[in-house]
């Protein structure tokens, strides 16, 4: 096929913008860096507007085709550009050069194939109307696509339909999934501040143990799930931080538990919610302590719109196969900002599979070269399909 042979004589190039990229990760909206390159890359690419700035330190790049545009057609295409706070375990040439930060998540490889589609775009311009190339910060964490939207992304740029990618480890490469719906979960944040009596260790009976009144928080909230959610739907609840006491001989005074709650419909959510509370607080009560639950809403449900999933998968099919692309994906409860751009305009998330690497998040996860010229062809057929001329 045409795009992928082109895109096949760009692989190397591609290749060594994700490996600097790599060796020099940015976190949240400090990617400045890497902004700066990718603005330099869109510009020298012949892009027709680059704009930078948007939702503090996104970019965005504006590509028109050379057939005749009748309506006016745009969509955009989004990469997310922002690494974790994890120490590389990875011996590669191109590592991180930064102590307590990485591309574990892939977003490296995101980043330079969007790239690297805009390069071919650039060239060839064989669509009418525009596609608009969006760079994202502060995905991991930091809503770096809600920021981009309130900062006016759709009604500047005319974005009608939006399209985002990411790698899936286990999936092999040169495959897709994706399903109309939901396919990634809301994502809540939980902080638990549990307040007792400090006193010394061998007289726990005059205390009230802000340890213990933690742990049974924790064992409790588990039943949330297994007993007050419906067993065909899915939720998490994960308490990931638990903090308290700073020597072996006092029991203290405070303890903080920190974690999420993952969920895949509202009704559920909200159940969540409602019975963290409950649960939270009545554990604490029944031990003669007292807590507070902060439940702090974050990233919704990544929900796939149907007419534009059936467009995503049939674009993907067309560059891999049909047999290589599975439509019924099912959901995971990972989360992903991009759920705000999809709450703001139509459109799909598609997977894009990584092979037999590490998962995400992991210290020796690596993105797969081998997946630039898969994914990268994608966003080009998406172009020159939705847009044609």
């Amino acid at each position: 096929m045409p795009i992928v042979n082109r895109i096949a004589d760009l692989h190397g190039e591609i290749t060594a913008w994700r490996h600097d990229i790599h060796a020099h990760p940015e976190l949240l909206y400090d990617v400045h860096r890497t902004a700066a390159s990718v603005a330099e890359k869109l510009k020298s690419f012949g892009c027709d507007e680059v704009v930078t700035g948007i939702g503090r330190t996104g970019v965005v790049g504006v590509i028109r085709g050379s057939k005749r545009d009748v309506g006016g057609r745009v969509i955009g295409l989004r990469a997310d550009m922002d690494a974790l706070p994890i120490e590389e375990a990875n011996d590669l040439p191109y590592r991180s050069t930064v102590p307590g930060k990485m591309h574990a998540c892939g977003h490296d490889g995101h980043t330079a194939m969007l790239l690297g589609a805009a390069r071919y775009l650039t060239e060839t311009r064989n669509f009418a109307g525009t596609a608009v190339v969006i760079f994202q910060p502060a995905e991991e964490g930091g809503a770096g696509g809600k920021a981009m939207v309130k900062d006016g992304l759709m009604e500047r740029f005319r974005i009608e339909e939006v399209y985002g990618m990411h790698n899936y480890p286990g999936l092999p490469v040169g495959q897709f999934g994706l399903r109309p719906g939901p396919l990634m979960a809301a994502a809540d944040r939980l902080t638990i501040e549990i307040e007792g009596r400090g006193g010394h260790a061998a007289r726990p009976h005059i205390s009230v143990d802000t340890v213990l009144v933690g742990a049974q928080i924790i064992n409790q909230i588990q039943s949330i799930v297994s007993r007050n959610v419906d067993p065909l739907h899915a939720a998490v609840i994960s308490i990931c931080v638990f903090q308290a006491g700073s020597t072996d001989n006092v029991i203290p005074q405070t303890a903080l538990l920190r974690g999420t709650a993952r969920s895949l419909t509202p009704e559920v959510r909200d159940i969540l919610e409602k019975r963290l509370n409950e649960v939270v607080t009545g554990t604490a009560r029944l031990y003669g302590a007292t807590a507070k639950l902060t439940y702090k809403r974050d990233y919704p449900v990544t929900r796939n719109h149907d007419k534009q999933a059936a467009f995503a998968a049939t674009v993907a099919a067309q560059v891999v196969g049909q047999d290589r692309v599975d439509d019924r994906f099912p959901p995971v409860m990972g989360a992903e900002d991009f759920s705000f751009m999809l709450e703001a305009r139509p459109g799909a998330f598609i997977f894009v599979g990584n092979g037999d690497s590490a998962g995400l998040h992991h210290p020796a996860y690596d993105f797969n070269d081998e997946t630039i010229p898969v994914g990268t062809s994608y966003w080009v057929k998406l172009v020159e399909t939705a847009l044609p001329g």
